[in-house]
């Protein structure tokens, strides 16, 4: 059949024109993003190192660990509540007190601001372990870790930027609210705050604060890089053995509940980023708190059904599978499960087409039907 030049035209994809409460983040300061990161991140990690050499010498008080890890997970809720399971893949919905608060956090953590963050985390999800994804884990640990944001981004990982379409987020007013006060916000809230609390409390030297804070950041930046490494290559895959995310306990621990990767990847529609909804999970803690104040709502999650369909489908086999048919066999809630037995038989494979969340348009519908939806009434 004979292509005209007009429908070769229609499938090039359309630049996007990026609205200016955005674009200023594109290049902060004037700056290419990876050569702003080895100013920004490599004096982070220089106090960062200063402050650990101050603990172990004695110099500095130990207690101020606590402190960092105190405000350090709160603002890593930001990240995988917030930016991962609420903004970027859509599991649940909020109201608007709960996204301002979640905003608030995100900034505690400083990882650019929302809607960059989604957006790299959306093509990561799309097209994952290729030359688009942000940090393809096939070109390595130390890359899929933090050289991805020192390097220039691949050619066709920028072509992705400028043409992957987010109208959700670009018309978000909070998510424009923070884009463009981003580096205010930035200043008082990762800053200031937390400076004057270790000079409070603690009466440290201004130059002694500064290190501290940085410490606390550059401790929480690995933590939420691990999930791009270390979920990447150690761990099983019990539910999608083709793909390369796996399930990592330690990840979890410590990313507050986004370690089980292998089902995140699999399923990522779900609140939960995990089957077992609060195993190491404080991320799922914290969502289903809030549902249960009704700030939280419309909470996705993959029947049991599904489940078990898909591990014997595409896992590997490590799976406890009678736990799983247990569960099922058990569940009376009034979900409706009269859904054809290969239902998982017309849901995109992860590998082939994969799925960046309950918004992407590619999810099939009888997907939709066999997904249940907790708490659908909330405060709005």
């Amino acid at each position: 059949m004979c292509v005209t030049k007009k429908e070769k035209l229609l499938e090039v994809p359309v630049e996007r024109k990026v609205h200016e409460d955005f674009s200023r983040i594109d290049k902060p300061f004037g700056l290419e993003q990876y050569i702003f990161n080895w100013i920004w991140l490599g004096s982070a990690h220089v106090f960062a190192a200063y402050y650990f050499y101050l603990d172990i010498a004695g110099i500095v008080p130990t207690s101020t660990l606590l402190f960092e890890l105190l405000y350090g997970y709160i603002g890593g809720l930001g990240i995988t509540v917030g930016c991962h399971r609420y903004w970027t893949h859509k599991t649940f919905k909020a109201n608007k007190p709960l996204q301002i608060l979640m905003m608030i956090m995100q900034t505690i953590a400083n990882q650019y601001p929302i809607r960059k963050w989604s957006l790299d985390h959306r093509i990561h999800h799309k097209y994952t372990d290729t030359n688009s994804d942000p940090h393809n884990s096939k070109r390595g640990f130390w890359f899929s870790h933090m050289g991805w944001l020192f390097l220039p981004k691949h050619p066709d990982l920028q072509k992705k930027l400028k043409t992957f379409d987010m109208p959700d987020l670009e018309n978000d007013p909070i998510v424009r609210f923070q884009s463009r006060w981003y580096w205010t916000l930035t200043a008082v809230i990762h800053f200031i705050i937390p400076i004057f609390i270790f000079r409070y409390f603690w009466g440290l030297t201004w130059i002694y604060c500064i290190a501290a804070n940085y410490r606390r950041y550059v401790v929480s930046l690995h933590i939420t890089w691990s999930v791009n490494s270390v979920a990447h290559l150690w761990g099983d895959k019990p539910y999608d053995k083709n793909i390369t995310p796996v399930e990592n306990p330690w990840v979890s621990f410590f990313a507050v509940g986004e370690g089980w990767h292998n089902y995140h990847h699999t399923f990522p529609w779900d609140y939960k980023s995990a089957e077992l909804g609060w195993k190491i999970n404080f991320s799922t803690m914290f969502i289903d708190f809030f549902a249960w104040l009704g700030w939280a709502y419309d909470l996705k999650t993959v029947s049991q059904k599904m489940l078990k369909e898909r591990l014997h489908r595409t896992g590997n086999e490590s799976h406890n599978l009678q736990q799983s048919e247990a569960i099922c066999d058990n569940d009376t809630n009034d979900f409706d499960y009269s859904v054809p037995a290969d239902v998982t038989q017309l849901m995109k494979d992860s590998i082939n087409e994969p799925i960046w969340g309950w918004d992407d348009e590619s999810i099939p519908e009888d997907l939709r039907n066999v997904t249940k939806t907790l708490r659908s009434k909330g405060i709005k």
